[in-house]
């Protein structure tokens, strides 16, 4: 956790699970409020409203100044209940930590490796990726209660489903995912992990080395021998 390192900012819709994904230098405002930017221009539905935790890099007066320009409402979770953020907390590992790891990131390099990553992992989970979303309640045979899930279905699916979008996006989407290859996206995000598993290794094996204690006392302090 010293000095700066890259953060990895995500924007997931609650309703659909549409992801979008963006790699910044660090947390100051200035760095996310240019991932947020991009993520309301990417998103191919508008954004009318955010929901964060009570970090300064989101409850900021320049973040808040654009979010009201852009006639965007905030709300945000109650401190140190991270259930209220469960759906992009869900993220940190089968997101994040799955694709990009658990490395250090702190140069250009790093970052650009995985900002042309997260295109590729944002369009599977987008476009190729059926999820459930729990609906409520049941029994099992036994009587205990267990979750129902919805039939799954991929985040375009429940947004074409939401019927939000104009006949133009809507074909431009579905076209873009009949263009899509899955293996070649899998194969593309299997070469970039690669560079990513190499870039890093040796400091971030070296920062975790160093914060291990040593097992041996300190010889240069002397051993005491217990007087006759």
């Amino acid at each position: 956790m010293k000095g700066e390192f890259a953060r990895t900012v995500n924007l997931t819709c609650v309703h659909t699970g549409w992801v979008f994904t963006r790699t910044v230098r660090n947390n100051a405002h200035i760095h996310v409020l240019a991932a947020l930017k991009a993520g309301v221009v990417e998103i191919p539905f508008e954004v009318t409203g955010l929901d964060f935790d009570n970090g300064s890099e989101f409850l900021n007066k320049a973040v808040i100044k654009w979010a009201s320009e852009m006639e965007i409402f905030f709300t945000r979770s109650r401190p140190y209940k991270k259930n209220d953020q469960a759906t992009i907390e869900s993220k940190n590992n089968h997101l994040v930590r799955k694709y990009g790891f658990y490395y250090r990131y702190d140069t250009t390099e790093e970052r650009t490796v995985l900002n042309r990553l997260w295109p590729l992992v944002n369009d599977r989970l987008n476009y190729l990726t059926p999820t459930k979303k729990p609906v409520g309640y049941g029994t099992d045979r036994n009587g205990r209660r267990t979750r129902l899930y919805d039939k799954p279905q991929t985040p375009l699916d429940r947004l074409l489903a939401a019927n939000v979008l104009t006949p133009a996006q809507t074909a431009e989407l579905t076209a873009h995912r009949d263009s899509l290859n899955p293996a070649a996206i899998g194969r593309q995000i299997a070469d970039l992990q690669t560079v990513l598993l190499k870039l890093p290794k040796e400091k971030t094996e070296q920062l975790y080395l160093a914060s291990i204690p040593p097992a041996l006392p300190d010889a240069s302090r002397g051993v005491k021998i217990k007087a006759s």
